[in-house]
């Protein structure tokens, strides 16, 4: 009886499929940066920038506390959080505000500059989440945070 068990437990594994080897589309280099909250809506996250294999980088933010049907808008400044009328440096993907997501794929900043992944942590730049893209909207900033040499020069020692 113990041999006829061993032989179909033997079976049954001998019948699964091989695993097969997952293959990515990123060299596994990232970076998350917090998103702190910049008005009096309670929204916080975090904004992750990935290398792909194929020289793009890859943002993907999540944020907690948004909910309705709106986008908010999302942009990559040039500049500290707190450079007055920073330039715009790209537009990414707005957030969906029934999820909290957005995901952008990129090599070229707004002004067709091609940018890297190491480029792109070097760079003194901010994040900043707005609640709309039109009117008093506009004008709000959900959340924001330093990025690349702005988040280092803010944090000398990495800490947060």
């Amino acid at each position: 009886m113990k041999k006829i068990g061993i032989l179909l437990v033997s079976a049954l594994f001998a019948c699964q499929p091989e695993n097969k080897e997952v293959v990515s589309e990123f060299t596994g280099n990232e970076t998350t940066y917090d998103l702190q909250t910049a008005s009096d809506f309670s929204v916080s996250g975090a904004i992750t920038f990935k290398e792909r294999k194929d020289g793009k980088i890859t943002a993907v933010i999540q944020l907690n506390g948004t909910s309705g049907n709106s986008k908010h808008p999302v942009h990559l400044h040039r500049g500290d959080v707190t450079t007055a009328n920073a330039d715009v440096a790209l537009l990414l993907n707005p957030v969906q505000a029934s999820t909290g997501r957005s995901e952008t794929t990129f090599n070229m900043l707004s002004d067709e500059t091609t940018i890297t992944y190491a480029q792109l942590k070097n760079l003194e730049a901010s994040i900043k989440i707005h609640l709309g893209d039109v009117g008093d909207a506009r004008n709000v900033i959900l959340v924001a945070g330093n990025v690349g040499a702005s988040f280092a020069k803010a944090n000398p020692t990495g800490r947060t």
